[in-house]
């Protein structure tokens, strides 16, 4: 991290909290991992302060744990104890989980050890039968944790970032494959998304299939077709999108953590 660069649970989390509410949702992010920059503070503000305060507005609990902050965190089987498991958005994902070796260009924010303990938790959940909805680096941790592969750099990266100079963030279209578990939640097959990634699903790990694609064919979603276990490659948590799409992610979400 940059000196002084440092995001505070008071800086993401809304005023009163959310702990009381139902389905109870545990949300993973690294509010804190290296190469934090300002800029990207910012961004982990923004962002994990919409998740939860959309959480609370539709009526849910969670728990926010700090995948950054490993030693004050619970055993990853705590977290299958509560009703869903939230992946949010950070650093890369090591290249060593998904056999990758070698240098990855434009490479930041590597944190083995939150890797280690998202996918534990990921694992944990899918064991105890838990929904488990993955946003950008949670989607790419939920297809490491079944066995898959990343792209390490989008050589073309165009349609998915800003390029150098210009906001990390964009909008980009997105093909929601028909039949899809998203494709359901977002109600329709086309959709204008906010980006900012340099990787990507690769090979959809053991039971997950892809149910989205950019124009350029990159996978910009998986799902298992059996187990209520989805990822998005985009940020519905980006303020600057559509609260509209947001809405429907996260309800679709929370209908299936609720207890029965």
């Amino acid at each position: 991290m940059a000196p002084g660069v440092t995001v505070h649970r008071h800086e993401v989390e809304p005023e009163g909290g959310g702990t009381g509410g139902t389905p109870r949702i545990a949300v993973l992010v690294s509010l804190n991992f290296p190469d934090l920059t300002e800029p990207v503070a910012d961004l982990v503000r923004r962002f994990t302060g919409t998740t939860l305060t959309t959480l609370r507005d539709l009526g849910a609990g969670y728990e926010l744990y700090d995948t950054s902050d490993t030693g004050a965190l619970p055993d990853p089987a705590t977290v299958a104890g509560l009703d869903g498991l939230l992946l949010l958005g950070g650093g890369d994902v090591d290249g060593e989980l998904y056999g990758h070796t070698g240098p990855v260009p434009n490479s930041y924010g590597v944190d083995r050890k939150a890797d280690d303990y998202a996918i534990a938790a990921i694992r944990a959940a899918e064991r105890a039968g838990r929904p488990v909805f993955g946003i950008c680096r949670g989607s790419q941790l939920i297809n490491v944790a079944f066995g898959g592969t990343l792209v390490p750099d989008l050589e073309d990266y165009r349609l998915h970032r800003g390029g150098p100079g210009e906001p990390m963030f964009l909008d980009e279209q997105v093909t929601l494959l028909e039949g899809t578990r998203v494709a359901a939640m977002a109600g329709e097959h086309r959709v204008t998304v906010r980006s900012g990634h340099h990787q990507a699903v690769d090979q959809p790990g053991e039971g997950l299939v892809v149910a989205a694609r950019a124009d350029d064919g990159t996978v910009e979603g998986v799902e298992h077709p059996e187990k209520w276990i989805v990822g998005v490659q985009w940020h519905p948590e980006d303020p600057d999108g559509s609260a509209e799409h947001r809405t429907r992610l996260f309800t679709s979400f929370l209908t299936a953590c609720r207890p029965n």
